[in-house]
C-alpha cells in the first residue's frame, strides 16, 4: 500500500516549478501524491487529506510568506481530527536572510515535524519520509 501525501503551494503563492518537481521525485519514490497545485488554503489541504486518509502534508511556499501561511496548520488538522499528521514545509519560507536554524526552529514549534531551506534536494524529504512512515 502506497503512502499519500497532499502536496501544494501554499497562500497567495503561484510559483509551479518546484511543486511539479516535487510530485515528480514523490511519485518516483513510490508515494501516492495528491497535488493541490499553487494557492492552496490551509483547508484544502486539511480536506484532501481527510479526504483520501493521506499520511503527510508537504506544504510549500516560494514568495517569503510561509510563516505567516503556515501558522495555526497543525491546530486546524487537530480540529479535523488528524492532529498526528506528518506536517513538512519547505522552500522559501520567510522573509528576508535569516538563519535557518532560527527559522526551522519557529516551524517546529508551530507544530511541523520538518522543515526545509530553499534548494533541499527532494531526496532529502523523500528519506525523511521513509523513516518518518516506517516505509
Amino acid at each position: 500500500m502506497k503512502k499519500k501525501l497532499i502536496i501544494g503551494v501554499i497562500g497567495a503563492d503561484v510559483h509551479a516549478v518546484g511543486n511539479k518537481i516535487l510530485d515528480h521525485a514523490f511519485t518516483a519514490a513510490g508515494f501516492e501524491v495528491i497535488n493541490l497545485g499553487v494557492m492552496v488554503s490551509q483547508e484544502e489541504y486539511i480536506e484532501a487529506a481527510v479526504e483520501c486518509a493521506a499520511d503527510a502534508i508537504i506544504v510549500s511556499s516560494l514568495y517569503g510568506h510561509g510563516e505567516l501561511d503556515c501558522r495555526g496548520l497543525r491546530e486546524k488538522c487537530q480540529e479535523a481530527g488528524i492532529g498526528d499528521i506528518l506536517l513538512y514545509v519547505g522552500g522559501n519560507i520567510v522573509v528576508g536572510k535569516q538563519p535557518f536554524e532560527d527559522v526551522e526552529r519557529r516551524f517546529l514549534d508551530m507544530g511541523y515535524n520538518r522543515a526545509y531551506p530553499p534548494g533541499t534536494d527532494p531526496e532529502t524529504a523523500i528519506g525523511h519520509l521513509n523513516a518518518d512512515l516506517g516505509v
